[in-house]
This record gives structure tokens, sequence and C-alpha cells, in this order.
């Protein structure tokens, strides 16, 4: 990297202007660039994008510096190179959890004889946009954080401008105007994986701003920011998501085809027993969406509420966990819910987790499950 900028002292360069040079990954470049403006062996300007600029220093630091040759380290390259070469069954298969950035495990399914995660890499090698659609809470978002650990997201809704998806001029500390670039611009110079979660809640005319980017063209231009041109780098990647459930989410044939592949995503009851979820919980949700399916229902509990429906419960106890359950449910569902819960756990009534009567100043709650006298340690 010092080697690069010594060598071009009267440049600029860009992340991806030295990816290219060097052959490795964006990460890797943009970390030991950041490394390089720490220690003082480098220039940095710019704000969006930032350019990096040899100085004084920077031709020691090169003495020591020790580039691999052109190509050395392509991990996206070779992966798409050797997954090409390789048939499907000797392909290595991600079966185990995936912690994702948050610390959060995912737990991959199959999709097209494949780990979900390893599918959706091989689809990304290929630069085939991927749709996914399904219900909120069914985990759309969580495979795709842990196919894509470079992945940066942008949450729609009707709300969402081409600025947040290109960039805007921001008020900089000292008074004047500086153009941010947004989360579209900064994956395709860096070579990253986007998310545009809830992608059809977003304006048909914003998302027109993407599409430059998806096609053969693959750049778009700026008209905020001097008309500049921004070319995708490999790597480059769109993945959307569509709750089709949802009032105001609307797939229009422009969306719709821009993604070659389009992927339902469902809850998988089978993992949820698995993670020690209570069975009878998970038998409502199952009963719940076949009449979903079925259309005398619009809402079942999704993996995300059942993972809740747990946390309650071991925080709150079973009662207020089931009542929980029942009032997250919409209002026009809610009896057909809790007529199923009864059926399921054999008590009488339940109705939503509300607040009782006020407690007197004297009273004792023990915690869920205690049995732990109120009169313990009291002299006899």
């Amino acid at each position: 990297m010092a080697r690069l900028l010594a060598d071009r002292p009267a440049d600029k360069l860009t992340i991806g202007d030295m990816a290219r040079q060097l052959g490795h990954s964006h990460g890797a470049v943009r970390n030991a660039a950041l490394t390089l403006v720490r220690r003082g062996e480098a220039d940095q300007s710019g704000t969006g994008q930032p350019e990096f600029r040899a100085n004084a220093k920077t031709a020691a630091a090169a003495q020591a510096a020790v580039i691999s040759p052109p190509g050395t380290h392509a991990p996206r390259a070779q992966a798409a190179t050797a997954r090409t070469a390789a048939p499907a069954a000797a392909a290595p298969r991600q079966t185990g959890p995936i912690r994702r950035a948050g610390g959060q495990l995912y737990h991959p399914r199959e999709l097209a004889d494949l780990p979900d995660v390893e599918a959706l890499n091989r689809l990304r090698d290929a630069d085939v946009p991927v749709l996914l659609y399904g219900p909120p809470g069914t985990g759309k978002t969580s495979l795709v954080e842990a196919a894509f650990p470079d992945l940066l997201t942008v949450a729609g809704d009707g709300d969402t401008t081409v600025g947040d998806l290109i960039g805007e001029y921001t008020q900089a500390d000292g008074g004047g105007y500086v153009f941010q670039y947004g989360p579209l611009v900064t994956a395709m110079t860096e070579g990253r994986a986007l998310l545009i979660d809830d992608a059809t809640l977003i304006s048909p005319k914003v998302l027109a701003a993407l599409y430059p980017a998806m096609d053969g063209r693959r750049q778009i231009q700026v008209k905020a920011h001097k008309g500049e041109t921004i070319k995708a780098e490999p790597g480059f990647y769109v993945v959307a998501g569509h709750n089709p459930g949802v009032h105001g989410a609307v797939l229009t044939e422009a969306l719709s085809s821009r993604f070659s592949v389009q992927i339902q995503i469902g809850t998988d009851y089978d993992l949820a027993l698995a993670l020690k979820i209570d069975a009878r919980v998970v038998r409502v949700a199952r009963h719940l969406a076949r009449q979903v399916d079925l259309g005398e229902l619009g809402w079942a509990p999704q993996l995300r509420e059942l993972l809740s429906y747990q946390k309650t419960e071991a925080v709150l106890g079973t009662n207020a966990a089931l009542a929980n359950l029942v009032g997250i449910a919409p209002l026009e569902d809610r009896d057909a819910v809790a007529a199923a819960v009864i059926k399921a756990v054999g008590v009488k009534k339940i109705a939503p987790l509300t607040l009782g009567k006020q407690l007197s100043a004297s009273a004792v709650r023990q915690p869920p499950g205690s049995t732990v006298s109120a009169h313990r340690g009291r002299s006899r």
C-alpha cells in the first residue's frame, strides 16, 4: 500500500483505485490505508468517498512494506472460479450456525440443495440479484447478514428519498456544506453487498435511482454532486426484501424484473422446536400459519415472535408470555389467536397483557417460578 502511494506521489487514489492495482479486497485495502493515515504516513482527503495520497513519510513506510503480486488476494474472484469449476455436490456446505455481525447466531436452511448462505454467495458471484419475500419476522434480514459480512443496509419506507440512497449535502462543523455519499455509493465504490430492506415500501421514483447500478451499465450519475459518475467495483451486489402482507408494500413490474431470482422465506417451525421454544406455542403457530395460507386469517406468529415469547417467558413467566402473544396479534385476528392458545394450553381464558390494579406499598411480588415465602426470615 505504502509503495503504491509512494510511486504515485502526485495522485489521489480511492479505495477502488488501490484495490484494482494491488489485487486485494476492498476491506483489506481500506484497513491498510486508514492505518497509514493514523500513523501519519499518508494523507486522507474527501468525505463520502475518501482519497489517499503520499506524504513525506510514505516512502520510508514503503521500505518495510510487502506487496503481493496483483491477483494474489482477490478472494471473491477466486471463490467464483472455484465454484464454477467444482460440481455442487463437492462444494463445502455451511450447515452449522453462523454468527452474524451483531453476535446473533443464524441457522442455515436448505435452498436448491445447498445451504441458503452458500446459495446466496453463488448468486452474488454470478451477479444475479435476489429478492427475498415473506412475512415480517421470518429471517430475511438475518439470512442476508449471515451470508454477507460486508453488508450495508437501507431500511426502506414511504419517506425514503434518493438522497438516502445516493447521498446529500450536510452542514459541516465549520459551517459550510459537504456532500456525504449514501450507502448505494459506498457499496458500489467498495464492492460491498447492499440490502434494500422493505424495498416495496419505497417510492418507485426513488428506486429508479438504483436500477442503472444493477444493469449492464453498473454505474450511476450523482446529479446533486456535479453530475459525478460512480462506477460499481467488483463484488457490488444488490439484494432486496419484500413483505407482501404489509400495508403499502407494492411489488412493481419495474422492481420485480430487476431481480432474476425471487425466494420465498417462511418460518422454520422445526428450528423453533430445536431452539427449545415451548412445543405447545409452536403448535399454535403452525395451526395459525395454515389458516393464513388458506386465507382464513391474516396473521400468525413467525420465528421472531416465537423467540420473543421464549425470552418473555423466561422473565415474566408462561401466563404473561401467552398473554403477550395474544396481545401482539392484529386486532382483527386476536380472537382467533386467543382461541388457538386456549385450546393448545388448556386455560379457560386469556387476554392481552394488561396492567392491573395498583399495588399497595407493602405488597411484595416474587419473581416468576419463585417458591420463597414472603414471611421467610421473620422471627418465630
